[in-house]
């Protein structure tokens, strides 16, 4: 049950990811379409921050999940975030 919800909120910190970096590349973009915008950013060496940008909506996907006593959810959603950061770090390395 308890690794059930913390699969939820992985999954739930991944799409809130996957929708700011979204968000990220249409506000950043200058009207280019995503992966475009995308492979300019890694062309250009900004990837990891443009990522990071998208990972905000983890911050709002963790506190709805506290709010709601939710915890092990919340947990996943934190352990995403760590996750999405090593992997921005290692990326930013390669």
């Amino acid at each position: 049950m308890i690794k059930k919800e913390v699969i939820i909120g992985l999954l739930v910190g991944l799409i809130a990811n996957v929708m700011g970096l979204y968000f990220a590349s249409l506000i950043f973009g200058e009207g280019k379409d995503f992966f475009t915008v995308l492979s300019t950013a890694s062309n250009e060496g900004i990837l990891g921050k443009l990522i990071s940008l998208g990972a905000i909506l983890n911050l709002i996907a963790f506190f709805v999940f506290i709010k709601k006593k939710q915890d092990y959810r919340a947990r996943g959603v934190l352990l995403m975030t760590i996750i999405i950061a090593v992997s921005t770090f290692v990326f930013k390395f390669i």
